[in-house]
């Protein structure tokens, strides 16, 4: 069952949906998963598509929007700033919590792309957190950049935000930025899979999905290192799911940050780029699949107190 839910976050609300898994009752006996989307993304994005099965395994599912977001309050709109969002991801966990549904010791966390930045650097600090599930994640922006585009585009950037600073500094409006365009146009995420799945999911699913965001985000992208404080998870679980031939997020960017995570842990490959992963077959399937044994095993019942 999916309810519309909302929370508050930093005075403002946050909404989201709950997925129940049948025959849940008010025990405080359920495991539950909190999920948010990546870089600009709304939930209607492809994630009922991992939500829908979380819930049918009998995991209480927390979809939300970002402040600035979707359905969620907060202006300016399309505001996508790595800590305000850590903010949303702890704020969902302690609502979560407080559910009479669901056993406050097994919480599990979930993200993609730009959020699952955000679980890694979460779950090295939040306690709560009990399960940690990072798919295509983003590790370190700047690097990524530099290895997609080299450090001309870094450069390039960098000279943006100082612009955009200083003209926000005497109070002007923000200064957005495309999040995706056709190729030669200057967006964020440039490339050609962003943009044909952004548009076209965009498009679809999520009509609240606006293809802006203000240039602060892009300086706080620039400067996002999610990654520096993974051996500090341990011994909290950590799965990574990682793209083959992700144009967006370097494999071996994730390989060597794999190699700084204790134990348990695991990385599962999939030979495939950053976006199939969300519907593509067989990539989808065998994503799941891993994700859902992942929460099985690590958030399974707790023993008899």
């Amino acid at each position: 069952m999916r309810q519309d839910v909302s929370f508050t976050s930093k005075g403002l609300t946050c909404r989201g949906w709950l997925y129940t898994p049948d025959g849940i009752t008010d025990g405080g006996a359920a495991p539950a998963i909190v999920m948010a989307h990546g870089f600009s993304g709304v939930k209607e994005l492809d994630l009922p598509r991992f939500a829908e099965p979380f819930a049918a395994a009998g995991f209480v599912t927390l979809v939300f929007d970002y402040r600035f977001l979707g359905e969620s309050d907060g202006e300016p709109r399309s505001q996508v700033l790595f800590r305000e969002q850590q903010e949303d991801y702890r704020n969902a966990i302690t609502w979560l919590a407080q559910q009479p549904m669901v056993d406050a010791d097994r919480i599990g966390a979930w993200g993609t792309s730009y959020s699952g930045g955000h679980v890694i650097y979460l779950a090295a600090f939040d306690r709560r957190i009990k399960v940690a599930v990072a798919q295509a994640p983003a590790i370190g922006t700047w690097r990524s950049i530099v290895a997609q585009h080299g450090v001309d585009a870094l450069r390039m950037m960098l000279s943006l935000t100082t612009a955009d600073r200083e003209a926000r500094y005497p109070g002007e409006e923000p200064h957005y930025m495309p999040v995706v365009a056709p190729p030669e146009q200057p967006s964020v995420l440039g490339t050609p899979d962003a943009y044909e799945w952004f548009v076209t999911g965009g498009t679809e699913l999520a009509p609240a999905w606006r293809n802006e965001v203000t240039i602060e985000s892009v300086e706080q992208l620039v400067e996002y290192d999610p990654a520096a404080s993974i051996e500090l998870i341990a011994p909290t679980p950590l799965l990574i799911v990682a793209a083959e031939n992700d144009t967006l997020i370097p494999i071996s960017s994730v390989r060597e940050a794999y190699g700084r995570a204790g134990e348990p842990k695991a990385l599962k490959v999939v030979p495939c780029g950053h976006f199939d992963i969300y519907h593509d077959e067989p990539f989808y399937s065998e994503v799941l699949a891993a994700e859902l044994d992942w929460f099985r095993t690590y958030l399974a019942p707790l023993p008899a107190r």
